[in-house]
């Protein structure tokens, strides 16, 4: 059982985790970090695979998302996998490939909102850029993860004299007109410039705005995340939907590579894509996983060609993403019975139309490893008048035929800029996923 040091541990770890995670891309980078540091070794997707029990490995898809994986003791057609998934994406604003806007006497940049975006929260924040930029060089075009780490952007708000009808119909936004940030004033140079001046600084010397051929680039919140509240109750940070859920999972995986030992193989897989419907080579409703899980079973000396359906069978997903707690002002937007709360543990989501992935046999098992941590899980279920959002278990689900739960830590505030979740549920749900990983629970 963990201790109130680790749990603070823990809490100030999230907070590093998150602050180095910008992008998905700065993401799976940080995951490759932190992998790396426990002895797991890098794959090749272009590269055969020998693959023997206890190997730690982990294999990144287009530097969005990551999948790692400790090779169990018996091969997975006779033992199956323990997976937990993530996903490495949150709601944001995005440049545009055209960025550069000149308008009244100051530079802008255009940008798209990538997913449900409350865009009222990105106003009058500092913000910066981030992202990968493709470029070419010595006759191949590369790419390489760049980040401004400082203030650079603004949205700023109109003042209220110059829109005083905000006070009785509320603050109307439109994407394509409001959301713009100011970049600087009219002698600010073009932001391939700008770009490839940060380039250079960090050592790409010699590369000019000609040599760009791309830019995956979006904006973040600069404010370093924290805990707050009055005895340190609350993780305020950008992201937590769902870095939370990707630092849970990891944690729980690395520790469980240092443990004797398990017949099944235990993986990690982190997707993105996942705000925008997972329909892309390395979403959730790619063949990133099946593809993962394929390799593992050819891999096992004695694979056949019903391996992986065998292996399937035997197997168990937890998709683990945030979940919505009651608000203190907007209580009625929860189900009377189903409101989870921050500090109060691991939240089982269930959805009837299967927006999530629960059934009573799954839910059943992820209660059994909560119990065993003498955790009592809590639920949510939407209003049967409010649309339910998604996640990527059952996506995941139908794409591999793995039975999944979907879970989360409770959290306010999700999908703004800036997010709040309880820094007592940190240390549990990596508990339990780490018991999961153990094979405790039940979950055979």
């Amino acid at each position: 059982m963990s201790t109130p040091a680790d749990s603070t541990d823990r809490v100030a770890d999230l907070l590093r985790f998150v602050d180095r995670s910008p992008t998905p891309y700065h993401a799976v980078a940080e995951a490759v970090r932190r992998l790396e540091a426990q002895g797991f070794r890098a794959l090749s997707e272009a590269a055969h695979w020998e693959l023997r029990a206890g190997d730690a490995c982990y294999v990144v898809r287009d530097e969005g998302s990551i999948a790692a994986f400790v090779v169990g003791g018996v091969s997975p057609a006779e033992a199956g996998f323990r997976i937990v998934g993530a996903h490495t994406d949150s709601p944001n604003l995005r440049v545009k490939p055209r960025a550069d806007v000149a308008a009244q006497g100051y530079r802008q940049l255009a940008v798209e909102p990538y997913g449900g975006v409350l865009l009222h929260t990105w106003l009058d924040r500092d913000l910066s850029l981030a992202g990968r930029v493709a470029f070419e060089a010595e006759g191949r075009v590369q790419s390489v993860l760049l980040d401004f780490e400082r203030p650079l952007l603004r949205v700023p708000n109109l003042a209220i004299h110059l829109a005083r009808e905000i006070a009785t119909d509320g603050l109307k936004l439109n994407a394509q007109k409001h959301a713009l940030p100011v970049v600087g004033l009219e002698e600010t140079p073009p932001l391939a410039e700008l770009v490839a001046a940060e380039l250079r600084a960090a050592g790409h010397a010699g590369l000019a705005a000609e040599d760009l051929r791309g830019l995956d680039l979006m904006a973040y919140d600069t404010q370093p995340s924290t805990v707050a509240g009055s005895r340190g109750e609350f993780v305020l940070a950008p992201r937590l939907d769902n870095l939370a859920s990707c630092h849970a999972a990891l944690s729980a995986l690395c520790a469980a590579r240092s443990e004797p030992p398990v017949p099944f193989t235990q993986m990690v897989v982190l997707y993105d894509h996942e705000e925008v419907g997972s329909q892309s080579a390395r979403g959730a409703g790619g063949p990133f996983l099946s593809d993962t899980l394929a390799r593992n079973v050819g891999a096992a000396k004695d694979g056949d060609e019903q391996g992986l359906a065998r292996a399937s069978a035997r197997s168990l997903l937890i998709s683990a993403d945030m979940a919505h707690a009651v608000h203190p002002n907007y209580a009625d937007r929860h189900d009377a019975g189903h409101v989870p709360l921050l500090g109060a543990g691991p939240v089982i989501k269930t959805n009837a139309n299967q927006a999530y992935a629960s059934d009573a046999v799954t839910a059943g098992l992820f209660e059994s490893l909560c119990r065993g941590q003498g955790i009592e899980p809590q639920h949510f279920v939407s209003r049967s008048d409010l649309r339910c959002g998604s996640t990527i278990g059952p996506i995941s689900a139908a794409r591999v035929g793995i039975r999944t739960v979907d879970v989360g830590n409770p959290m306010l505030s999700m999908h703004s800029c800036r997010e709040m979740a309880g820094a007592a549920d940190v240390e549990p749900m990596i508990q339990v996923l780490l018991s999961f990983f153990r094979g405790e629970g039940g979950t055979a």
